[in-house]
């Protein structure tokens, strides 16, 4: 017999309600999808970016002298620049050293502006207000490929008080510069190669690599695509699109395929949260979920001494003072151990019917997760299971 839910516990209302909301984004059959966001092209591919810099103009929460390399750096700087000048002289905590990272898109050329991430290397304390100066970014093969420049963005604040209390609200050691690198070489791509091109997969699969196969056939002729493995179709350029490759891949972008849906069920077990998604199946199981808690209670006990007996003879100024106050500890260990119901579970065809089944047994985010794992190793979860 199926209960109301206003017979359920509000807990368990929740936990089935969050579940339920995640079977309503979740799709049941797989719809067609734009052959752009299932592969890329091979060679046809982001660079990471990165370089070394300064940024100044802080308000007094940069490096200090314990962290040097922002003085040396900014020395050296004013060197190259013509100025000679004493170290003593630069004001410190307005400089601090940092690095610059930027990622740099397929085909950008010489003029095109990227976004900059800008990160403390030093021990300063903000970089609210700062101006990175003109740093150089490299590519992984030691070579130039942008210059970043100008006022950063930081996502956060902070506020300290002279008695050392602070408040700090977000991360104000990095922040971002939009637009603040101008790149100066463009990255060598080679998309084809012997008349051929690579579309490698996003997520590897078989049987996706074989309905995009069939799928560009389709479009292009027999013959023209084969899957070389989980991860990788290889395309044949037409003879009419030998010189208009460009036009070639914006139609195979279009192309529609019918994605591949995992079962699996990612787990957070830092923000305690689950989401499942995908043909999710749960088999006939039995579940014991106890919970023991050990309550270790210390009462310390002061221990008074009896008033002092007064000493008449030749041995008084020995016996005087020999009571004092005493400290005992006292210990307590209580086992609580709360009682543990054997629940079966006749299988579950659904993520409704898993919702159902797991909202039944009343447990908090955190339990749930190692039933979860529990489940996975018995082998009654029929599902991926990640665990973040």
């Amino acid at each position: 017999m199926k209960l109301p839910a206003s017979f359920l516990p509000a807990r368990i209302r929740r936990l089935c309600a969050l579940v339920l909301v995640v079977v309503a984004l979740v799709p049941g059959e797989a719809r067609a999808e734009k052959l752009r966001e299932l592969v890329t092209v091979a060679g046809a591919r982001d660079n990471q970016l990165i370089g070394y810099g300064v940024v100044t103009g802080l308000n007094r929460t940069g490096d200090d002298i314990t962290a040097p390399i922002a003085l040396q750096s900014t020395l050296a700087m004013l060197r190259r620049l013509g100025v000679q000048i004493d170290g003593r002289q630069l004001q410190l905590r307005n400089i601090a050293a940092v690095m610059v990272t930027a990622t740099i898109p397929a085909f950008a050329k010489p003029g095109t502006r990227l976004d900059v991430t800008v990160s403390s290397i030093g021990n300063a304390r903000s970089l609210e207000g700062g101006v990175l100066l003109q740093t150089v970014l490299k590519g992984a093969d030691r070579r130039s490929y942008a210059v970043a420049q100008g006022s950063m963005v930081v996502g956060g604040f902070a506020a300290r008080g002279k008695s050392g209390s602070s408040i700090t609200t977000g991360s104000v050691t990095s922040g971002r510069i939009p637009e603040g690198a101008l790149v100066e070489r463009d990255v060598p791509a080679s998309i084809v190669s012997s008349g051929k091109l690579t579309l490698a997969l996003k997520r590897p699969s078989f049987t996706l690599a074989s309905r995009i196969a069939k799928g560009v056939e389709n479009l292009l002729g027999e013959g023209t695509a084969v899957p070389t493995d989980g991860g990788s179709v290889t395309v044949t350029v037409p003879a009419e699109f030998a010189q208009r490759t460009v036009d070639l891949i914006a139609d195979l972008e279009d192309l529609e395929v019918k994605p591949q849906r995992g079962a699996r069920v990612v787990v957070s077990e830092r923000t305690q949260t689950i989401v499942a998604g995908g043909d999710v199946r749960l088999a006939p199981v039995a579940i014991v979920h106890g919970n023991l808690t050990i309550v270790v209670r210390e009462e310390p006990q002061v221990s008074q001494p009896v008033a002092p007996v007064v000493a008449v003879g030749p041995n008084a100024q020995a016996n005087a003072g020999g009571a004092r106050t005493a400290v005992v500890p006292n210990s307590t260990v209580e086992v609580q151990e709360a009682r543990s119901n054997a629940t079966y579970i006749d299988g579950a065809a659904s993520l409704a019917d898993i919702a159902s089944a797991l909202g039944a047994l009343g447990l908090s985010a955190r339990e749930l997760i190692s039933v979860l794992q529990a489940l996975k190793a018995a082998g009654a979860l029929e599902a991926q299971l990640e665990v973040e």
